[in-house]
């Protein structure tokens, strides 16, 4: 048995596990690299694998930096079985299109460069198109449910649990059997926060022998969720009266639609004004909101409730779904009073930036970031103070007042992921993934009764 790393390793983005067993090998995530120019590099280099060889992928959500390398792995030639659940399928099918789409126009776009500079023979090939994530999809095969365990292939037995991360996210346990050893490993994925609207809390996790655990949030914990929702309402009524916008920049899977709902509940509170125009500037988020309606097995009793009596969760009076470029631009001519949620909630594409183009340079208006920003993006460098950003050709004055509100996280806080931890049952090793290195080393000491690792790309371990 052999367990290697070839994402998110001493670094946040990237997921990538690979598990060899009784001849079979098992893909945990296949994420896109994300944060800076360089990362386009490492997402173009060598899985560090063989894509024709392994067997199975096994997704534990649909966010991009799980996914996201989905169809660069089947162009190059895996033709396994990718199984998830029925929730995180139907999200990665809208995530990998996307992302094929945005791969074309940013090579267009490189290509447009080149040719301005004079290299007009320079080819500029994207990581892959919206048709290699289409075909992509053909290889998706069963669907995984809950604390159902499913026979891969004899020795190795695979069972998704509750990550109470986003919509269809999962843990995964591999049960692993080779000439007559057995152990049992544990993916965390991501981690969701406890006490969530819309989805469960993340399920206990099993015993485990191995524990692979993402570290996003291992060095702090977050703010309590009713003050941050207390300060969400009190950022938008202050900017409001100040005359302005405020622009959330949104991450498409979960923060949308958790936002959706406590906008809905401060309308009906009348904590916020009922009249006030929110735009959803996000064709995926909009897909995405669709998707939640679908999946009922992914609810907490709360939202199911609201359901069962024919109420709208994520529905309120001025909400306005904007897909066509028209009406994006059309947004602009709102000076203020409106709030505003586009993609990328990192700032690195989408139409938030068109937001932040009109926005940033006014006093009156606001920016709340309400998720987590990883170094090098436009998010982190606004977060940590930048008086001045580029965008399209511009440097733009940051002049709008900025709020970080972290109690939104859909990610586990450290004490929430040392208390998963616990539950494992003191595993005789522990891999650390999915973090920035202080982070995990900070995490790592506090960790007892197991032997913790973190590993660097393509490392490779026996188990």
């Amino acid at each position: 048995m052999k367990l290697s790393f070839h994402g998110a390793d001493q670094d946040v983005t990237g997921s990538c596990h690979l598990v060899e067993c009784a001849g079979k090998r098992i893909l945990i995530d296949c994420g896109l690299f994300q944060g800076g120019r360089e990362l386009d590099e490492d997402n173009a280099e060598p899985f560090g694998f063989d894509p024709a060889g392994i067997d199975f992928l096994l997704l534990t959500h649909a966010h991009l930096d799980h996914c996201g390398r989905v169809p660069l792995l089947v162009k190059r030639g895996f033709r396994g079985e990718i199984i998830t659940t029925p929730a995180s399928r139907e999200l990665a099918r809208m995530v990998m299109l996307d992302s094929g789409n945005l791969q074309e126009e940013e090579a267009q776009g490189k290509q447009r460069h080149a040719a301005r500079r004079g290299n007009r023979e320079e080819v500029i090939e994207p990581l892959y198109t919206e048709q290699d994530a289409l075909y992509s999809l053909d290889f998706f095969g069963r669907a995984a449910g809950y604390g159902q365990p499913m026979d891969l292939a004899p020795g190795v037995r695979a069972t998704f649990i509750d990550a109470g991360h986003i919509l269809g996210s999962a843990c995964i346990f591999l049960e692993l059997t080779e000439n007559g050893r057995q152990r049992g490993v544990l993916f965390s994925g991501d981690l969701g926060n406890n006490g969530r609207p819309v989805v469960r809390d993340p399920a206990p996790p099993p015993r485990s022998d191995v524990v692979v655990m993402e570290t996003t949030y291992g060095d702090r914990l977050h703010k309590p969720l009713e003050p941050s929702v207390e300060e969400l309402y009190e950022a938008i009524n202050d900017t409001f009266r100040r005359g302005g916008n405020v622009v959330i920049p949104t991450f498409a899977l979960e923060r949308a639609q958790e936002l959706l709902y406590y906008l809905r509940e401060g309308v009906d509170q009348v904590r916020l004004p009922r009249s006030m125009p929110v735009f959803l500037d996000s064709p995926m988020a909009i897909s995405a909101t669709a998707v939640f309606g679908r999946h009922p097995e992914c609810y907490d009793e709360e939202t199911a409730q609201l359901f069962r009596e024919g109420r709208d969760p994520l529905s309120l009076p001025g909400l306005s779904f904007t897909r066509g470029t028209q009406d994006s631009i059309a947004i602009n001519r709102v000076v203020g009073g409106a709030v505003i949620m586009a993609g990328s909630g990192m700032c690195t594409g989408g139409r938030v930036r068109h937001h932040l183009r009109h926005n940033l340079w006014r006093n009156a208006s606001s920016i709340v970031f309400v998720g987590y920003a990883a170094n090098g993006t436009l998010a982190r460098k606004i977060v940590d103070g930048a008086t001045h950003v580029h965008l399209y050709g511009d440097e733009v004055p940051v002049k709008a007042r900025i709020y970080t509100i972290n109690g939104f996280s859909a990610h586990a806080d450290q004490a929430e992921l040392l208390d998963w931890h616990r539950q494992t049952g003191g595993p005789e090793r522990t891999f650390l993934v999915h973090g920035e290195q202080e982070t995990m080393r900070n995490f790592a000491a506090l960790l007892k009764d197991t032997r913790v690792e973190m590993p660097t790309p393509h490392q490779a371990f026996e188990l």
